[in-house]
């Protein structure tokens, strides 16, 4: 008897695909700026605080999600886990949405912060492509009701997805003060 469900067989090569087209696409497009292309569009200057805002909203989500599954409350899990994603998916295309029509903020941090904030940036980075397959998997597994292979899953899932959504936050308010 084969250890992946039939759910499983049927999303895993989704979940091939999107870990590696979401990265690469995001990368692509956050070096495309419109307004430098000729188009007349406006900067989406606002969007910074509210996409940083939709991480802590994920951060607080993920939180109650982890309340949520250690006192035997599945359903209000299952949905705040819906909607984490969802709150990821919304600040992915935000965050497109302003590096397409806005350009880049330089650091202008100076000393030890400036390392800290590139620490903080590079990991948020890295993190955020890295955890792209572990929520799908651990998506996925819930769907099959493979809970066991879930809950393995997503030990490591849950610290990786909360450290990418606080991280976000503190690289905003680092760099706020040098938006123009």
């Amino acid at each position: 008897m084969s250890n992946t469900s039939a759910i499983e067989k049927k999303y895993n090569k989704w979940i091939v695909i999107l870990s590696i087209t979401i990265p690469v696409v995001v990368g692509a497009l956050f070096g495309v700026n419109l307004r430098r292309l000729g188009f007349d569009v406006e900067p989406l200057t606002f969007l910074p605080p509210i996409y940083a805002s939709i991480n802590a909203l994920t951060a607080v989500i993920l939180l109650a999600a982890l309340w949520a599954i250690k006192n035997k409350k599945i359903k209000l899990h299952e949905k705040l886990m819906k909607t984490a994603i969802l709150c990821s998916v919304l600040f992915l295309i935000m965050y497109v949405s302003y590096h397409m029509t806005s350009d880049s903020t330089k650091f202008g941090g100076e000393g030890v912060v400036r390392y800290v904030y590139y620490f903080i940036l590079i990991t948020h980075i890295v993190l955020s492509i890295i955890i792209i397959p572990f929520v799908l998997i651990t998506y996925v597994r819930a769907l099959a009701q493979r809970f066991d292979m879930h809950k393995k899953i997503a030990r490591i899932t849950f610290p990786i997805w909360l450290y990418v959504a606080i991280s976000g936050v503190i690289v905003y308010i680092m760099i706020s003060p040098y938006y123009s």
